[in-house]
């Protein structure tokens, strides 16, 4: 089956497979989110226990999901990986730090002589929640603002600053998408612990924070969508494969695609109805919106990676000089990889539903002050 599409098809498929894991990942990190809202949210010992185990139920997801980005980025476009991952490496560091002292604390925190002290982890898990957000909505964000690297006709690529990625979060595009992330990982947090807290003093305050970071997200998220509709942007010639600056190229894109606009514009209304069914309806409804919000969060993200990559786009560009950019047909494996691994893409499906059914029974009962006292396995 596989092996009867053209290179082309299978690098189509594979960015559509990798751009899905990025969404999905992006809609999960509301548990780095959480983890920033420990203290806002609860005002005594037993509150921000309650808050860290009903995260601590869903960070694995998490952390199992940028993995298997990684790898499925790795596997299907190995010189981004390489170029990326191997010259930007200060950015990547930092977030693989994050993740680690957030495994760390979630092991740790509640364990029996822990000369740290909970609070220490907690200043832990917010440091995960601050870098892990802001710095992968930034490096996400280089998709469209290109980045300082080179690579030779070996494929040999070398970056072409000292500061090895950090200057992504200097500039103003990146730092408003990963903005953007953060407010928004906070956003879905509060809407998660609406459905899955039995609390009525950490209800209420959600309900009111839900407006300090909903207002936030709109800002810096409309800021990007204007710097990435109106700036030029990184296009390929389909003969010559030179790569140029077209003007308002992300905007054609979407006009050019238009199943990718109608999926984004859904995405983007289904965001807002979540928000504002969680805001102004009653208590008792109030608990759906993180399943509109969620939902329309990977439509949203699973758009833009697909402006990114199709309609002749480079999707990891190279201001340092742009013949260098990477498009996913100069980037990707070949053509016997891809179709050996897209038979293994077939069992995500099943991976899925095992995810879906999981998390069903994880959050079946909202978790209140008698279940945490009850519970076995305390984080």
């Amino acid at each position: 089956m596989f092996e009867n599409l053209s290179h082309l098809a299978l690098q189509e498929y594979w960015w559509i497979i990798v751009s899905l894991l990025g969404s999905l990942l992006v809609f999960l990190l509301f548990v780095q989110g959480g983890q920033t809202l420990i203290y806002r949210l609860g005002k005594d010992d037993m509150q921000r226990s309650l808050l860290v185990n009903v995260l601590g139920r869903k960070w694995e997801f998490t952390f199992t999901t940028l993995v298997t980005f990684g790898g499925a980025f790795f596997a299907s476009f190995p010189l981004f990986y390489s170029t990326s991952f191997g010259g930007a490496y200060w950015v990547w560091m930092l977030i693989l730090f994050a993740f680690v002292i957030q495994a760390v604390s979630y092991e740790f925190r509640s364990k029996a002589n822990n000369f740290l002290g909970k609070k220490t982890f907690e200043v832990f898990l917010f440091i995960n929640g601050l870098l892990g957000t802001v710095l992968l909505g930034a490096a996400v964000s280089t998709f469209f603002t290109g980045s300082l690297f080179s690579v030779n006709e070996n494929n040999f690529s070398q970056w072409e600053t000292a500061t090895h990625g950090l200057e992504a979060a200097f500039n103003i595009q990146n730092l408003c998408l990963g903005l953007a992330v953060f407010f928004l990982s906070r956003t879905l947090a509060v809407l998660f612990f609406m459905q899955n807290v039995d609390q009525a003093d950490i209800i209420g305050r959600a309900k009111k924070q839900l407006f300090y970071d909903a207002i936030p997200f709109l800002v810096f998220f409309l800021t990007f969508l204007g710097f990435l509709l109106l700036n030029d942007g990184f296009a390929v010639n389909p003969e010559t494969k030179a790569v140029f600056m077209q003007p308002h190229k992300y905007f054609i894109n979407l006009i050019e695609m238009p199943a990718v606009l109608g999926i984004f514009l859904i995405g983007v209304l289904m965001v807002l109805f979540g928000i504002g069914k969680a805001a102004f309806s009653f208590a008792k409804w109030s608990s759906k919106g993180i399943w509109y919000a969620g939902i329309g969060t990977v439509l949203t993200v699973f758009a833009l990676l697909l402006l990114a990559g199709f309609n002749n786009t480079a999707f990891y560009p190279s201001t340092f000089n742009l013949q260098n950019s990477l498009t996913i047909e100069n980037s990707s494996s070949s053509h016997y990889t891809l179709t050996a691994m897209s038979y293994v893409s077939l069992f995500v499906p099943f991976v899925l539903v095992y995810i879906f059914f999981t998390w069903r029974a994880l959050t079946k009962k909202k978790i209140d002050k008698e279940e945490l006292e009850e519970e076995g396995h305390l984080y």
